[in-house]
């Protein structure tokens, strides 16, 4: 990727929509719309993005953008990604155009995941980017598939029996790699802005369908201060709490920061140091620090990763 280029190129994605301070969202979309030679197509399933990025009559797009509903992003791109197909066929198109789905994580894990696993089956060429901020923050902070272990939201509050969410959050990202016709699946953050444009170029690329899975910060929902953001995405990587990877040609393969910690153990963090930072987790520290469940969270952390590194080799 030649970074100069990238640098003179407009954003796709304007400054001026109305998401929340400290939000990550409008850092990953613009971090993958630099990454693209051409303007993509996107749709965009019902969520924060497209709430805040489309108050009418104003839009912060400078793409060819569709907002559909929260539960078929990936049904939409099927269909503009098979016109697409029919109009070359006929000889009425000559270039490639991208096809890009944006979803979030109840679009995604939860609401959409019949559409996208329809659509991957289906073997369309288009790439689906989720944003994963954890909750479905857009209509109040409630918990999806997405939410992690103990976190608290507005359905899964905390009190003397109850300490948050009882699930773990849905490993999506494998559940996308384990349909034989995926072509490209990854994890990115944009606190490695390279590491995440790199990936979006590649599945923008493949021919066939592709899933990028981001982390993205949200002060809202997270409880957190909104200059931390970009050191939040940056600790979900560091504790291993959510590794970089690719899975390409029917293989797992660790990106650099994560391969970075996999040759060396010693700079693999404790996960405190993700949770700590975040309001959702108070009660894992206040009024006093609840070891027992913390120590549980790092046991399954530590178990995750190992499986990963037995995946990728590194192991």
């Amino acid at each position: 990727m030649n970074l100069k280029k990238v640098a003179l190129r407009e954003s796709w994605i304007s400054p001026g929509h109305r998401l929340c301070a400290g939000c990550m969202a409008p850092v990953i979309i613009r971090q993958a719309l630099y990454a693209l030679d051409k303007k993509p197509i996107v749709t965009n399933a019902t969520g924060c993005l497209e709430v805040a990025t489309t108050i009418f009559p104003y839009t912060a797009w400078r793409v060819p953008w569709i907002h559909n509903a929260f539960e078929n992003a990936a049904a939409t791109a099927s269909g503009i990604e098979a016109a697409l197909t029919a109009f070359k066929r006929k000889g009425e198109l000559k270039e490639d155009i991208p096809v890009i789905a944006i979803g979030g994580d109840g679009g995604t894990y939860d609401i959409g995941l019949q559409a996208l696993s329809g659509a991957i089956e289906r073997g369309h060429d288009f790439l689906y980017l989720l944003y994963d901020n954890e909750a479905y923050m857009n209509t109040g902070i409630q918990r999806s598939g997405g939410t992690p272990f103990t976190a608290w939201t507005t359905t899964t509050p905390v009190g003397t029996k109850i300490k948050g969410k009882v699930q773990w959050k849905k490993p999506i990202a494998k559940i996308v790699a384990a349909h034989r016709q995926i072509k490209y699946v990854a994890t990115a953050s944009p606190a490695y802005w390279l590491d995440l444009m790199q990936k979006v170029k590649k599945g923008v690329d493949v021919k066939g369908p592709a899933f990028i899975h981001a982390i993205s910060t949200c002060p809202r929902g997270w409880r957190t201060d909104t200059k931390y953001s970009v050191k939040i995405a940056r600790l979900a990587v560091q504790t291993c709490y959510f590794p970089l990877w690719e899975y390409e040609n029917g293989k797992y393969k660790l990106s650099t920061p994560s391969k970075a910690i996999a040759s060396n153990p010693e700079k693999k963090l404790k996960v405190e140091e993700f949770l700590k930072m975040q309001g959702r987790f108070r009660h894992l520290f206040k009024p006093r620090k609840d070891v027992e469940t913390l120590n549980y969270i790092q046991e399954e952390i530590d178990k995750e990763w190992e499986k990963l590194l037995r995946l990728t080799g590194e192991a």
